[in-house]
């Protein structure tokens, strides 16, 4: 059940407070579109475009253009969890994002946090 509402949730709602949480740590608006864009193949105009549409989290994973292979590199915990014991693809890469903007809040280059 609770896997279904942060599925339903507004891509709109939830992009605000990722670029929040690194703003208030020092990291910019841009830093953030570009891990999300690292992450999903979006440019930063079709994120701003998503986040204003009403786009479901959901939806905007599934519609990405080209999810990063390497993403599958992200491991540690997020929320209380492993990232990559997260069996349900979908909330692997929610949970994913969640850990790479965490990981821009504090403070990692972003070689290491898009794993280049």
């Amino acid at each position: 059940m609770e896997k279904e509402k942060v599925f339903q949730m507004s891509f709109g709602k939830i992009y605000p407070l990722l670029v929040n949480k690194a703003v208030k740590k020092g990291r910019t608006q841009a830093e953030v579109d570009q891990v999300i864009s690292w992450m999903t193949g979006y440019s930063a105009d079709e994120i701003a475009q998503c986040a204003s549409e009403e786009v479901s989290y959901a939806g905007f994973f599934s519609r990405a253009p080209r999810m990063n292979p390497n993403r599958s590199l992200v491991t540690g915990v997020v929320c209380g969890v492993r990232v990559e014991t997260i069996e349900d693809p979908m909330m692997r890469d929610i949970r994913c994002l969640d850990k790479l903007i965490d990981e821009l809040a504090k403070g990692k280059a972003m070689e290491k946090i898009c794993r280049v």
